[in-house]
């Protein structure tokens, strides 16, 4: 279950699949599209730190675009391949610790009042622990083996919490909305983990163990998609 309705999501899927055709045709690689998009990712948390929370939302917004393509891409392309499923994994969270670092930097900066910097920046590093420890969790569960793509605030829910918002309406008052945008981050992203570690306990206790068990390799070894949800 995600926050995300299903016909919101077939309609950008079917929506993006013609961008996708094209940059395969174009012969863009699916690692540049990962590139660039961390790149825009970067420049949000720069926007945020500079105040300019309307383009930074754009921006949030733009990356999650190219975070979609680079999945396509590889698929129509053929290029899935370990290690852009690694590139990949490992550039989104360059790309969340900027971002996060400049929305941080936002509110010590006078984004906020000053009795509000405190939960403020505590709120933006949690948000951003919360979102790493929701891909981590994913991670650790195939590489036992298991599926693990349950929880209602996945990736592309928090990059539409965050830009859409602040894209419509920047930081609002005082930054106020900005910061309930990113303590609602933090605590949707806290929900996911312990939705992700209740679904492993549960397949942990119900499945065989020893010649019985799930003969599935590690995803680490196995050539896994990009541009999943995460």
């Amino acid at each position: 279950m995600t926050l995300l309705p299903r016909w919101l999501r077939h309609g950008y899927d079917a929506a993006t699949r013609p961008i996708a055709r094209s940059l395969v045709t174009a012969g863009i690689t699916p690692n540049l599209i990962t590139t660039v998009g961390t790149g825009i990712l970067v420049a949000s948390g720069v926007a945020f730190a500079a105040g300019s929370v309307r383009l930074g939302g754009l921006l949030v917004l733009l990356s999650g675009v190219c975070d979609t393509l680079d999945g396509k891409v590889a698929r129509a392309s053929g290029q899935v391949t370990p290690f852009g499923a690694f590139y990949d994994s490992t550039l989104d969270r360059v790309g969340e610790s900027a971002l996060f670092a400049g929305i941080a930097l936002y509110f010590v900066s006078g984004g906020v009042p000053s009795g509000l910097v405190p939960l403020a920046v505590f709120s933006a590093v949690a948000a951003l622990a919360t979102g790493l420890l929701v891909s981590y969790a994913r991670a650790r569960a195939e590489g036992l083996g298991l599926e693990c793509k349950v929880g209602f605030a996945q990736r592309a829910e928090r990059i539409l919490a965050l830009g859409v918002p602040t894209l419509l309406f920047a930081a609002g008052p005082e930054g106020r909305l900005l910061l309930a945008i990113v303590i609602l981050l933090a605590g949707i992203a806290a929900v996911t983990v312990v939705q992700r570690v209740v679904h492993v306990y549960r397949e942990t206790r119900s499945r065989p163990t020893g010649a019985g068990g799930s003969k599935r390799p590690p995803a680490s070894l196995e050539p896994a998609g990009k541009g999943q949800q995460r």
